[in-house]
């Protein structure tokens, strides 16, 4: 039996999942890291950190799968999109990357709206200029540190440096680099006119590839640091959105998934770009070939309920803040949750935007705090499924649902609930690894098509969630709620 290694290099940790020719996970080991946020709006992290935990998580699976690491056949990488990664000319990093999460770009978007124009931008990136996005990142360094930008020689994104000191090659995957915007979406690689517009040569990005397109393999230096053998195949991967729809079996037009981690994520997949007149909505190209998606990201899902279990009540299980949740009625006795506790994305690009309860009284319990924070999480989420609707996205029969706020099943009867529509678990929830592990067999061979293959493995949990209380009265409300406080939650910036 062969077996295949997905990675996945995301913001807080690194995962390694090794899975087997029937698609059963037969091991995983994971190496956690953290991030800096050295002054306001900032992210950054050390490159280092994610081959460190690379190493041990590589090793670590191989170990507990008793197997060698000649046994595995292929590699296929995933990660944390839009980040930036400047390399001299010796392939070392020149500074701290800058992460997804980065807000600090906003002069920079408005200069490249400037430069291209907001319509020709968004025809042919598929977005608006954002803070979180690569370009405006590079443009950023440009700007207060020429002289890095001036040495550097390459440009990644944070999986595809891992893939360079896996393989020693420089390369990049489809989706991740439409996620950069400095990709032609309908041509799905780099456009010259937004290169141009950035202020960079050509010659600092990597070429880019299919998801399930080998494009290096482990080098000698790789295979004595992780186990594995020299020589093997790696395949270009994806974005970890990108790669988690694969790991849920979303490829094909109709098909729709929600993602629960610490961000939340709205994808449906399309056989054509499609585009968001206003661009609220993302549009990037998919990990399998001749696909694109559309995708909507809230910048703190998950992520608001670890918030609030860590502020009120550090290492309580989430099991028992769910049951309080669950014991609260819908609507959680008025009161509302704003959930960007780290700016926002979509629907509203505003990375001045805070989080907020609003209608506090002294009835209100732990309990009801932590339903209006699963509750304003689904409102934001269907915010964005309401934009996909109206952008042409097909109703689908079912919603696939993923992440590890997905585990809550009074989180999941809420978002049945807010968003109107069936949702349906997975019977593996391994998400973007397992999306790397697929499009690592679909290198190896083990079938034509990484669609195919995945239609073979990803198999849905039994039972339905579906929608069973009216939400809309709470829904109108929280819309309400950003328009009216945007200009103070700019001011509150000021202070």
């Amino acid at each position: 039996m062969g077996y295949v290694l997905g990675m996945d290099t995301s913001t807080t940790a690194t995962k390694a999942l090794l899975v087997d020719s029937s698609g059963a996970v037969v091991a995983s080991a994971a190496a956690e890291y953290p991030f800096d946020s050295p002054a306001p709006l900032w992210s950054e992290q050390d490159p280092e950190l994610w081959w460190t935990a690379t190493v041990q998580s590589i090793r670590a699976c191989l170990e507990n799968a008793n197997i060698a690491g000649s046994e595995v056949e292929a590699v296929g990488v995933a990660g944390q999109m839009h980040g930036l990664v400047l390399l001299n000319g010796q392939g070392r990093p020149l500074r701290p990357a800058i992460l997804w999460n980065d807000q600090r770009t906003g002069a920079e978007c408005d200069e490249l709206r400037a430069r291209v124009g907001r319509d020709r931008l968004i025809a042919i990136t598929g977005n608006d200029a954002l803070t979180g996005f690569t370009a405006s990142k590079v443009m950023w360094v440009g700007n207060h540190e020429p002289e890095v930008l001036g040495e550097a020689r390459s440009l990644l994104l944070p999986k595809d440096y891992v893939r360079y000191r896996l393989t020693g090659q420089l390369a990049t995957d489809k989706a991740g680099g439409s996620g950069t915007q400095m990709f032609d979406l309908s041509q799905r690689d780099w456009s010259e006119e937004i290169i141009a517009a950035v202020g960079i040569h050509r010659s600092l990005l990597p070429d880019s590839f299919e998801g399930d397109e080998v494009c290096g393999r482990i080098s000698g230096e790789a295979a004595l640091a992780t186990g594995l053998e020299r020589g093997t195949p790696v395949v270009a991967g994806a974005g970890d959105q990108a790669a988690n729809a694969v790991g849920t079996g979303i490829f094909d037009q109709g098909q729709v998934a929600l993602s629960l981690g610490t961000s939340g994520v709205v994808f449906a997949a399309s056989r054509e770009p499609a585009i968001e007149p206003q661009a609220r909505v993302h549009a990037f190209c998919h990990a399998v070939p001749n696909r694109w998606h559309m995708m909507g990201v809230m910048l703190s899902a998950a992520g608001s309920l670890r918030w609030l279990r860590d502020t009120i009540a550090p290492g309580m299980p989430f099991e028992i803040l769910s049951d309080e949740a669950s014991a609260v009625a819908p609507g959680s006795d008025g009161l509302l949750f704003l959930p960007y506790l780290t700016g926002e994305r979509t629907p509203h690009p505003d990375p001045l935007a805070r989080g907020a309860f609003i209608g506090l009284s002294v009835r209100h319990t732990r309990g009801h705090l932590a339903r209006a924070v699963m509750e304003g999480v689904a409102f934001g989420l269907r915010e964005t499924y309401d934009l996909m609707r109206a952008a042409g996205v097909p109703e689908p029969d079912l919603i696939r649902l993923s992440g590890g706020g997905s585990r809550s099943s009074v989180w999941r009867q809420i978002i049945a609930d807010v968003v109107g529509a069936d949702l349906v678990g997975l019977s593996i929830t391994e998400g973007a690894a397992y999306g790397a592990a697929i499009l690592a067999a679909s290198g190896a061979g083990w079938h034509d098509t990484a669609a195919g293959l995945g239609e073979q493995w990803v198999q849905t949990s039994s039972g339905t969630f579906r929608s069973a209380t009216d939400y809309s009265q709470s829904y109108d409300l929280y819309r309400r709620q950003y328009p009216m406080l945007k200009s103070t939650f700019a001011e509150l910036a000021d202070l």
